[in-house]
């Protein structure tokens, strides 16, 4: 059983002549992902406390300062709890309507691209 030797193709001519190619690597850049906005939106409803267990399970915030973003979503109707890319921001929303269904309020939160 021999193995034939695998071709080979010619190089270009590097001598510089007429008929010689260039190459030029080009290199690829990727853009950032787009971040998005995740906010939880003011209700009648749910508990102040449980906004404040929520930002500081979902979004590792401290209490004091998941007492100022529920403040700040009671006071003005919205608040950002976090930015991240696309695909974190929509799972953080899923965490965060899941928990909210299983304690029975009616707790909002959306995902918005950062313009």
């Amino acid at each position: 059983m021999a193995t034939k030797i695998p071709k080979t193709t010619p190089l270009p001519n590097r001598t510089g002549g007429a008929d010689s190619v260039v190459l030029e690597r080009q290199p690829q850049r990727t853009r950032p992902p787009q971040m998005h906005h995740v906010v939880l939106l003011n209700d009648d409803f749910t508990p102040m406390e449980f906004v404040v267990l929520v930002l500081q399970e979902f979004f590792n915030k401290d209490r004091e300062a998941a007492t100022q973003i529920m403040l700040k979503i009671h006071l003005e109707g919205r608040g950002v709890c976090g930015v991240f890319p696309r695909d974190i921001a929509a799972t953080k929303v899923d965490q965060v309507l899941d928990a909210a269904r299983q304690a029975g309020h009616p707790l909002q939160c959306i995902h918005e691209p950062i313009e």
